[in-house]
């Protein structure tokens, strides 16, 4: 059990690096105004930042001896049940709009992905991490 825990410790120290990134590239596009370099750049550090919290999500489900989940909206309804996210329809508008921003999709959701992530999605992930510290504390 104990090595299960340290792994998802270092599931969420990685997910606090990868959001620390975000948060850079956040105020350097307040800073020097948001070009499409930077959206592109900010789009790349944020899906790597969900992806890290959705493993820490696993992650932390598996030392609570939970089964494996299907896929990123399984997960996130179960995340948002055991209280490790607050706004689980928020999370789950988050997964679909990383879908559309899939080039197979027709429309241009560079602009609006980077606009939800500054307004809203980085929000969520900060409070996915002090829910996160708050489990692994207590």
């Amino acid at each position: 059990m104990k090595k299960t825990v340290l792994e998802c410790e270092h599931c969420f120290t990685d997910f606090i690096n990868q959001l620390n990134e975000l948060r850079d590239l956040i105020q350097e596009g307040k800073s020097h105004g948001m070009n499409d370099a930077i959206r592109a750049k900010l789009i790349v550090s944020f899906e790597k930042s969900h992806d890290a919290a959705l493993e820490t999500i696993a992650s932390y489900f598996k030392t609570q001896g939970k089964a494996p989940f299907s896929g990123s909206r399984d997960i996130t309804v179960e995340a948002f049940h055991a209280d490790l996210i607050d706004d689980g329809q928020g999370w789950l508008d988050m997964i679909i709009h990383r879908i559309k921003h899939n080039p197979l999709y027709p429309g241009d959701y560079l602009g609006s992905l980077a606009e939800n992530i500054v307004k809203k999605y980085l929000g969520f992930l900060e409070g996915f991490e002090r829910n996160m510290e708050e489990k692994l504390e207590g």
